[in-house]
């Protein structure tokens, strides 16, 4: 068989993980010749030898790939052979960047066993990392992913580890952060002035004192501070709560080892998995019934839920920290509520210095700010809730070339996206844009995702809502410019998600989002077509007294509700639920309309229904009213539901009437009907309305998307009813179902969708 030249341009996450010294092993094997680089658009190679030699290489590529690389494409060309001398790795060739970044990567257990070995020069090194994990987004500056591109820069090998950098055989061939002790970053301990207390070993040893002893310690990690406070400790869980000002919000946990977790959460085998994988997220675990506990948590950790947001170790710092405490602790963002992660130590001493009370600090910079995910399990799916470390900035692949574009997302949960050719970017979570720290972080992650792929955007996708931050940035931008309604942009992401083009029926139901008709939407129901988006039908509406306050106080949604229904407010609502000085003025707004905007959110609904069973009628995060009413639905649920109809069809406009509902749970409260049956029943009426929608419209496939769908009980009950009445569902796993896929919407929603919303 004559000799032939075969090149291959493999594009997709194919940097940082091993895949030219994976390349050179196999052809080498093989007795092949040319050469591999890296390029700003992937892996580019030559290899040479006898076509069915080649043929086999080219099918061993996508085979044997390291298992953290993910390959997106590869182009063959078939050439006449140069008669290459041997097998070499090339530099790095510039270029415009195209090359996926990888996320941050957990430590692998061949690290892990490194510096648990007291033989190992890298015993104890709170650094430790090769081409299977450790630091990628979080320090690299600029593509391609080589040394001098990353924070790293600064710090020159000694010959022990660029030996191993520069031997293809080894697993540290050119794992761009390769440092030991000798050469790499170190600890230090300071107290809140900044002056050094200890170094090194002694400072993790230290570190780990003062949390014992219930001290609240800033740990500066991978992508950002955590602050670290004993979990079995209440009085220091309450100071932590007190000082950060979060009374109520859960605080995450991360736990020793796998048993420890077992001890208190139950766990399947599915979410073992997700806490042992390279993006080691939090996952919510509910908790193990206090029997069966043999030494409790705190309740002040989680209040009122049934979950724990819980972690292992991800980090060589993190993994030799937990084996010293030898307990969970708390590991929540290192900011007061409501600010971005601090990741530089001096910024920290600034904006900590009310926070912690000491500061384990090291001297490798992080470029970029990176939060922890958050995922749980839907039945047998994980859903990403923040996407963050682990999986930002992996991009959702459209099935068709977009325009270059970037988009600004929502105010809350705040997330950008860059569209370059088929690829859709989508950047780590920012946060809700509340506060100046915020709206500086949205600029900076920006800057960072054009530079980082040299992106040159010919337009800006943003949010109707004029008041958003992320509205004004665009319409500030020397770009063109283009709004993309709220909850079309939610549907467009499940659709990006699941490759799904029209037609479709679309649910979008969340808390909020800027109707063009100026009220407030937020339970809409939508038919997508190719020539049209129809907003086919929505809740019907009411006011909110109050405007922007009832999103804080569920007693509001509650009152708004009752006044449409032609009732007191104040005769239905919990006694304790308004001041008899607060009643005269709230029945004033909603008679004469005042700040009492109309909506049609899903979101209120259920913040209604929970203030009407006595669930706070002020809230302290988003959603917390709504979650109590999903977590009180008992573990084995009934049947029954609530009266749901849908008024009207799809050419009229279809109306989702609450007030059936209401009348009913009225009434099942005035009999004394417990809160576990009525939230059953108020979720089951909610399944009755999508499934009589999505007949209404008449197509198969139903996109379910918004915050709403967070909610556990809510989406599986859809999706199974959805199923058995021969719908197909298209649900969320990789883009969050909340604000935070607004972003990725966005953009495939101006490329892919019709321009205008039409209604019924």
């Amino acid at each position: 068989m004559r000799m032939k030249r075969l090149r291959l341009t493999i594009a997709g996450a194919v940097q940082g993980v091993g895949f030219r010294p994976f390349v050179f092993r196999l052809a080498t094997t093989a007795g092949l010749t040319g050469w591999v680089t890296n390029t700003a658009h992937g892996v580019l190679l030559e290899v040479e030898g006898r076509e069915g030699l080649l043929e086999s290489f080219r099918e061993a590529i996508e085979r044997d790939k390291p298992s953290l690389s993910i390959i997106t494409g590869i182009r063959d060309e078939w050439l006449e052979p140069a008669y290459h001398d041997g097998f070499e790795i090339r530099k790095s060739l510039p270029g415009r960047p195209e090359a996926i970044v990888l996320p941050d990567i957990a430590t692998c257990p061949k690290c892990l066993a490194e510096i648990s070995d007291p033989s190992d020069r890298r015993y104890g090194y709170p650094f430790t990392n090769c081409t299977n994990c450790g630091p990628r987004y979080s320090i690299i500056r600029a593509l391609p992913y080589d040394r001098i591109s990353t924070t790293m820069a600064t710090f020159e090998m000694c010959p022990d580890c660029l030996r191993e950098y520069e031997d293809p055989a080894d697993r540290r061939f050119h794992a761009q952060p390769n440092a030991c002790p000798v050469c790499g970053p170190s600890l230090a301990l300071w107290d809140t002035s900044g002056n050094i207390l200890a170094e090194g070993r002694e400072a993790l040893l230290k570190v780990a004192d003062a949390v014992r002893m219930g001290q609240i310690a800033a740990v500066k990690g991978l992508g950002g501070f955590h602050l670290i406070a004993p979990a079995s400790s209440a009085l220091a869980i309450e100071e932590l709560r007190s000082r950060k000002r979060r009374r109520r919000k859960p605080f995450a946990l991360m736990f020793p080892s796998m048993d420890s977790i077992r001890s208190h959460c139950q766990l399947s085998s599915s979410e073992e998995a997700l806490l042992e994988s390279p993006q080691s997220p939090i996952v919510l675990l509910r908790k193990k019934d206090p029997t069966e506990v043999t030494v409790r948590l705190p309740e002040i950790i989680a209040p009122g839920n049934p979950y724990l947001g819980v972690m292992l170790p991800y980090t060589p710092l993190h993994h030799l920290l937990m084996q010293e405490l030898n307990a969970p602790v708390i590991a929540t963002s290192g900011n007061i509520s409501d600010e971005p992660i601090c990741i530089d130590e001096s910024e920290a001493l600034e904006r900590l210095s009310g926070l912690a009370d000491i500061f384990l600090v090291h001297d490798r910079p992080i470029h970029r700010h990176v939060d922890d995910s958050i995922v749980k399990m839907s039945g047998e799916r994980m859903v990403i809730l923040r996407r963050a470390r682990g999986y930002a900035p992996l991009p959702m692949e459209a099935d068709r070339e977009l325009p270059v574009m970037l988009a600004f997302g929502a105010h809350l949960k705040n997330t950008l996206a860059l569209s370059i050719g088929r690829n859709v970017f989508i950047s780590q979570h920012i946060g809700d844009l509340e506060t100046p720290q915020a709206a500086r972080a949205f600029d900076e992650v920006r800057e960072s995702i054009e530079d980082l792929y040299h992106a040159r955007p010919v337009s800006v996708i943003h949010d109707l809502h004029p008041d958003y931050i992320s509205t004004a940035r665009a319409s500030s931008d020397p770009l063109p410019s283009r709004g993309i309604q709220h909850h079309l942009a939610h549907l467009a992401s499940c659709m990006l998600e699941n490759a799904a083009v029209p037609p479709l029926a679309g649910v979008s139901w969340d808390g909020a989002g800027y109707g063009p008709d100026g009220t407030v939407w937020g339970g809409e129901i939508f038919h997508i077509t190719d020539e049209r988006c129809l907003r086919a039908g929505h809740l019907r509406t009411f006011r909110l007294p109050g405007g922007s306050r009832a999103v804080k106080e569920p007693r509001r949604s509650a009152a708004g509700l009752l006044f449409e229904m032609n009732l007191d407010p104040f005769k239905y609502l919990p006694k304790d639920s308004f001041r008899e000085e607060e009643i005269t003025g709230l029945l004033a707004l909603l008679r004469t309309g005042t700040n009492s905007p109309v909506t049609s959110s899903m979101g209120r609904l259920f913040d209604a229904a929970a203030s009407l069973c006595g669930l706070f009628p002020r809230i302290e995060f988003e959603g917390e009213a709504a979650m109590a009413f999903e977590y009180a639905i008992p573990a084995i649920p009934v049947t029954d539901a609530y009266t749901a109809p849908v008024r009207g069809d799809i050419s009229s406009g279809m109306v989702l009437d609450w007030e059936p509902m209401f009348h009913e749970l009225l009434r099942d409260l005035s009999n004394g009907v417990e809160v576990p049956m009525i939230s059953t029943k108020f979720h089951n009426a909610l399944v009755t309305w999508i499934v009589t929608s999505a007949e209404l419209v008449g197509e198969e496939r139903v996109a379910l998307s918004g915050g709403c769908f967070q909610n556990t009980y809510l989406m599986m009950k859809s999706e199974t009813a959805l199923k058995e009445k021969g719908f197909l569902p298209l649900v969320h796993g990789k883009i969050p179902p909340n604000d935070g896929g607004i972003a990725p919407g966005q953009l495939f929603a101006a490329a892919c969708l019709p321009s205008l919303i039409e209604r019924s």
